[in-house]
């Protein structure tokens, strides 16, 4: 395997916590402490284009291309629905009681997870609430979503991972205790057999959802907290960024180490790596140090 590093994208005046597809596949956003929504263009990342200011940290963000819109969650709890077109229409919904850590876009809806303990899903094309669920009495991390199952899944800070159903969000099932503290950031591998998930005590975990969600793999990976994974388009390979400064590739069906993306040999990040974002031609990672990485990721 051989990772190159592309470009890194400056001009963010603070931490980056979210990357969210952009409006074509050449495209990525960007958002985090600044409160300002960036997109990038691949074929030209020395700019990027502002596509909105919140005004307040953005710790999530996700792209409804068919609305034209862009969501982004804020440390408040509240849910900036931005207009592409006009985006002086964007607008503000003060929903959560505490910050907004996950957004997803499944089907016609958006699913928000808050620092509440709540799991909201919301009309997309109209920006309103359907129903909400209190999940956890502590804050909901992570969302993430099996068309081939139906089923959602949802890291807390309880240490728990849950199985939901997509359509009736009824409880499938609740692992407890699937981490030493947090559950930060949970992926279903694109056949549906297993999920991984990573936390705060920085092991990987690896559940096999075809014999009753046990446990089929787990290991130390990082140094620190594991903040987010996430797997190659082609289901090959799956990527961990940590607080460790570094980004790790893994392969998708031994969970073997395949590379480290550090600072030192690659030119990565130098503080914390909060997100990553996995696009049919680049791996792209953002972080405390302010920026967003362009890697070139290719199978030998």
């Amino acid at each position: 395997m051989k990772v190159e590093k592309i470009h890194a994208c400056t001009g963010h005046n603070a931490a980056l916590y979210a990357l969210a597809q952009g409006r074509t596949d050449r495209h990525f956003l960007s958002a985090g402490g600044d409160g300002w929504v960036v997109e990038w263009d691949l074929d030209d990342p020395e700019m990027g284009k502002l596509v909105a200011s919140v005004e307040t940290q953005c710790f999530s963000l996700c792209a409804l291309r068919a609305q034209n819109r862009v969501v982004a969650g804020n440390m408040n709890g509240g849910l900036h629905w931005i207009d592409r077109q006009s985006p002086d229409l964007t607008r503000n919904v003060q929903h959560h009681k505490k910050g907004v850590y996950a957004l997803e876009s499944i089907k016609q809806w958006l699913f928000s997870a808050g620092g509440d303990g709540y799991l909201t899903r919301w009309d997309a094309a109209n920006a309103r609430t359907l129903e909400s669920l209190q999940l956890s009495h502590q804050a909901l991390r992570a969302i993430a979503f099996s068309e081939k199952r139906s089923e959602i899944a949802v890291g807390a800070s309880d240490e728990s991972i849950y199985f939901l159903d997509a359509e009736t969000l009824a409880v499938k099932r609740v692992l407890k205790n699937a981490h030493t503290h947090s559950v930060f950031t949970i992926a279903y591998s694109p056949d549906g057999k297993c999920l991984v998930s990573g936390g705060r005590d920085a092991m990987l975990r690896v559940w096999n959802l075809e014999n009753d969600y046990a446990l089929l793999s787990e290991q130390p990976a990082h140094w620190y907290t594991i903040n987010h994974l996430v797997f190659s388009p082609d289901g090959l390979l799956f990527a961990t960024a940590s607080r460790d400064r570094t980004i790790k590739i893994w392969d998708a069906q031994t969970f073997e180490l395949l590379k480290v993306l550090d600072t030192l040999r690659f030119g990565g990040h130098t503080r914390s790596v909060n997100r990553l974002l996995w696009l049919p031609d680049c791996l792209v990672s953002c972080g405390d140090d302010r920026l967003a990485i362009i890697w070139k990721v290719t199978a030998q």
